[in-house]
């Protein structure tokens, strides 16, 4: 068996590091088919994200109005479909941020912010063993959380439970789940695309038998369903015979779409699109690479993510991708040693040389 190389920036050899020279070539194919792939972002449309739209039915709530009343006309107003009931974002950040003063909301954004990367940086330090490794995370983490703290996209749910996804991972540890939970919860009841997290942390935890912590994943699901029936029935009683009921569910704007909204939601949105986008694939590859549970579940939840905004997004709905910004480009940091330890097996030119003794 091939010796694996010594970590660059790792504490630990990275998943490729024992990897086959047949398997090497062919994880070298699929990484340069993603970055390719990425390229799509270049001939994408400019999307644009109406967060008008959540500040006024946030506003028509602070001055008395009935969530779901307030939200029909608005999307009345907006030209935009009622049907089907998702529609309507769920109320609970609409409800919470009419409740409390602007400045209030804006303070809880920040230290929101603050707390995931904490956690991030907390949960990445162990496994980098160079201060070189952990000044880059550190970096990375601004580049993905200092472009969320705009006040305008503080009425956006999909910003909100992004950061509590992101934070949910973060402290995550075997046999230490509940708050983990919690915070997925706390998402999914937020933004009910979520509920994608909690299915993917559903999955690996009955896939690890790791029984305790799939109750309670279930449980949260069950909890997210019954929000969403009241939710449905709510929205039924504001909808009128008259109103737009056409939704185009296959957006199908394709992987491009999802590429260039992660891009204009994070730091990469400072550099040119033809340089951004590959950098974006190369983060999925991070995640690939880490050789621990976090990052196999991080990438799960990407790429369903990058699914739901590939087959179901429209010009309209960048502020999905949200949902996993602030979690992606740190997988960057796995990149090096990553892509090292590929290269090496892909390449690796070692002969068995067999020589025989006569006695």
């Amino acid at each position: 068996m091939r010796r694996p190389l010594t970590p660059v920036w790792l504490a630990a050899p990275s998943r490729f590091a024992n990897i086959s020279q047949p398997a090497a070539r062919a994880v070298v194919a699929l990484l340069a088919l993603l970055v390719t792939a990425t390229l799509a972002a270049l001939s994408t449309a400019p999307a644009h994200t109406d967060t008008a739209l959540y500040a006024m039915i946030v506003d028509g709530v602070r001055h008395g109005g009935n969530y779901y009343a307030v939200a029909a006309d608005a999307l009345r107003a907006g030209g935009y479909p009622l049907a089907p009931f998702t529609a309507f974002r769920l109320p609970t950040l609409a409800v919470i941020e009419a409740a409390l003063p602007s400045m209030v909301v804006i303070a809880m954004l920040y230290l929101l912010t603050a707390a995931v990367a904490v956690a991030c940086y907390g949960r990445m330090q162990p496994v980098l063993k160079t201060r070189a490794a952990q000044t880059v995370v550190a970096l990375l983490l601004f580049a993905s959380l200092v472009p969320l703290l705009q006040p305008s996209l503080a009425p956006l749910p999909d910003l909100w439970a992004g950061l509590a996804i992101t934070l949910s991972l973060a402290i995550r540890r075997r046999g230490h789940y509940v708050d983990a939970i919690a915070f997925g919860v706390v998402a999914a009841v937020l933004r009910e695309t979520a509920a994608l997290y909690l299915i993917v942390m559903l999955s690996f935890a009955l896939a690890e038998r790791q029984r305790r912590e799939a109750l309670g994943w279930a449980a949260a699901l069950i909890v997210v369903a019954l929000v969403l029936a009241i939710h449905a029935y709510a929205v039924a009683q504001v909808v009128k015979p008259l109103d737009d009921m056409v939704f185009d569910w296959a957006g199908l704007l394709g992987f491009g779409a999802f590429v260039s909204a992660t891009v204009s939601a994070t730091a990469l949105a400072w550099l040119p699109l033809g340089l951004a986008a590959p950098i974006v694939g190369l983060a999925l590859f991070g995640w690939a690479t880490w050789r621990d549970p976090l990052a196999l579940r991080a990438l799960a939840t990407i790429v369903l993510t990058a699914l739901l905004i590939t087959v179901f997004g429209t010009e309209e709905t960048p502020h999905w991708a949200l949902l996993v910004t602030p979690l992606l480009l740190t997988g960057l940091v796995f990149v090096p040693d990553g892509l090292r330890d590929l290269v090496h097996a892909a390449l690796d030119s070692r002969r068995i040389t067999v020589t025989r003794i006569i006695r």
